[in-house]
Formats: C-alpha cells, sequence, structure tokens
C-alpha cells in the first residue's frame, strides 16, 4: 500500500520539488489549503495522510490524536507550532530542517545592523523625497569599538561573528546552554542577561520561542540598555515585546531596531512599522533561491525515511524510528 503525505498549507509557487522526492520514492504527495486544526484534519482524512508537511498550520494535540500519523515535517527551524508533547505521546516523529538558511539569516542580521548604525533606510528614504541632506540621520556614530551582544549563541551567530570580524568589535553573549569556554573558542566573553543588556551597544536575538523566552525582551530588559543601543531581532517575534520596544524608541531609550520577525505577522497596525528608527524586512531573513530548494528537499526526504522506518536525519522528537 502507497504512502501519503499531504502537504497541509504552503506559498511557494508549486510543489514540483517535492513531488519529484515523493516520486522517487513511491510516495503519494496531496495538497490542501488548510489553516485550522478542523482544516487540517478533513484534509488529511480525505486523502488517508500517513504524514504531514507543514508551513503554518497549527498541529495541535487534536490532530495528533485523532489522526493516525508517522510523522510531521516542518518547512524551517521553529516547531512552536507543533505541539510536541503531544506528538510524543501518539508515537508521531517530527522533523525540521535545522541547518537550513543559516548563511542568509547571518548575511540579514549583519544588513539589518548596518541599516540601523548608517541609517540607510532613512537615507534613501529623503532622497526618494527629494532631499539632500546628510543631517537627516544624525547623529551616528562610529561602528568600530562598539560591543555587540548575542542573546543565544548557536550557529547563526557564530556565521554572523565571523562576518565582523573584520569590524573591530567586542563580542559577548548570554546562552544559559553554552559553556564559557565553548563561547571563547569564537572569540565571545560569557555574560549573564543582565550584562548583556548593560554591556552591549548592539544586541542580536537569536533566542528560540519557549514559555522562558516569550517577551524576555521587555519594558524593563530596554530600560537596563543604553540610550544609543540597537536592537536586532532575526529569531522569533514573540521573544521581543513589540509594544514595549515602540515606547522605548519613541522615549529615546533605545536609539534604532532592526526586525525581521513581528508577533503577529503580517503586522496589523504595528507601532513599529514605519518608524524613522526601525528597519522592518517581511520574514525575509531565510530567504534565498538555494535555501528554497535546500528546504523543500531536505524535510521531504526526512519524512520518507520515517515512512520508510529509518531514522531521520533532523528529529525533533524522540521517537523517530532507530
Amino acid at each position: 500500500m502507497t504512502d501519503t503525505i499531504l502537504v497541509t498549507d504552503f506559498d511557494f509557487p508549486d510543489l514540483e520539488i517535492e513531488r519529484g522526492v515523493a516520486d522517487d520514492a513511491n510516495v503519494e504527495l496531496a495538497s490542501a489549503d488548510a489553516e485550522t486544526t478542523n482544516g487540517v484534519i478533513e484534509a488529511a482524512r480525505e486523502v488517508d495522510a500517513d504524514a504531514l508537511l507543514v508551513q503554518y498550520a497549527p498541529i495541535d494535540r487534536a490532530v495528533l490524536e485523532t489522526l493516525d500519523l508517522a510523522a510531521v515535517g516542518r518547512y524551517g527551524i521553529g516547531v512552536d507550532a507543533v505541539d510536541l508533547e503531544a506528538a510524543a505521546d501518539e508515537g508521531v516523529a517530527v522533523v525540521n530542517v535545522p541547518d537550513y538558511c543559516q548563511d542568509e539569516v547571518a548575511t540579514h542580521t549583519v544588513a539589518l545592523l548596518f541599516a540601523c548604525v548608517r541609517r540607510s533606510s532613512l537615507y534613501d528614504r529623503a532622497v526618494a523625497e527629494g532631499t539632500w541632506d546628510w543631517t537627516v540621520g544624525a547623529p551616528i556614530h562610529r561602528l568600530a569599538g562598539k560591543t555587540l551582544g548575542f542573546a543565544a549563541f548557536g550557529s547563526i551567530p557564530r556565521r554572523i561573528a565571523e562576518r565582523l570580524s573584520g569590524f573591530d568589535l567586542e563580542f559577548v553573549a548570554y546562552d544559559p546552554h553554552q559553556s564559557a569556554a565553548e563561547l571563547a573558542e569564537y572569540g565571545v566573553e560569557e555574560v549573564s542577561f543582565g550584562g548583556l543588556l548593560e554591556r552591549s551597544d548592539i544586541v542580536s536575538v537569536h533566542a528560540p520561542l519557549t514559555e522562558e523566552t516569550r517577551g524576555l525582551f521587555d519594558a524593563e530588559a530596554f530600560a537596563a540598555m543604553g540610550d544609543d543601543a540597537v536592537l536586532l531581532n532575526t529569531a522569533r517575534g514573540a521573544v521581543v515585546d513589540d509594544g514595549a520596544l515602540a515606547t522605548a524608541l519613541e522615549d529615546d531609550e533605545l536609539a534604532a531596531a532592526g526586525l525581521d520577525v513581528l508577533p503577529n505577522e503580517p503586522p496589523e497596525d504595528s507601532p513599529l512599522v514605519g518608524r524613522d528608527d526601525a528597519v522592518c524586512t517581511p520574514h525575509v531573513a531565510w530567504y534565498s533561491e538555494e535555501s528554497i530548494v535546500e528546504l523543500r528537499e531536505t524535510v521531504v526526504r526526512d519524512v520518507v525515511r520515517v515512512l520508510n522506518d529509518e531514522r531521520p536525519e533532523n528529529p525533533v522528537t524522540g521517537d523517530c524510528p532507530n
């Protein structure tokens, strides 16, 4: 009997990449446009799905208990839309793509840093409106000699530190899961969260979204940062309290923010969009043509491995085949 993978939702132009991998493995591929729990369940029942590929759709306990699934593959790194506890309870393997787009996100973070420090977006808008005046972005301070602090120091921050190694910056990081010795290998000093806020001229957020990190950067955190500090976030929007960030910018408690992610996407009446001191991009740090192919091929192949009773390369839950 042929296994079936249901792509619950996607915003790619087509599914030719996924279909090519599935065809090679003699697996059926079906698609839907499911945005809700009930939508996912109905679509999966209609095709008798053995596994799901998910971009944005919620895969909660109701989905996992109702359907007889072997695997759920998540397009991306984050799996906060999947109830991992329920997946473990039901013996459903969850896989993601943890190593894709790391170069892209690192590069995009550096781009946001430069845009904030050099006020390039503000100057661009001013020139487009007919203003040719260097004072529009003043004051601008030299980047050399500043301290860049990382909130979490995984593979992407490591790439950022490598890219910025020639800019005469000091690097510090707060990461309770990394030792001081591990950080020192990259020329990074270990600090507490309070130390990160107090010492960093630029804070780059790379923490995953968990109950502990939700709203980690709040009004109290911004008050502890310097008035000339810059906040960058290319991780998860909800790690930053956007209302508190807007207030901190409005009150000149921070100099600027570079944001690729927001708590609500797309934003509706966000107090951060359109500000001269905030550079916002539409959750695009992951994007390159190469990263899209890598993402899609990798996750389909891992789901196929599970369907073939093989161990996947990127298991998230502990219930994947050995």
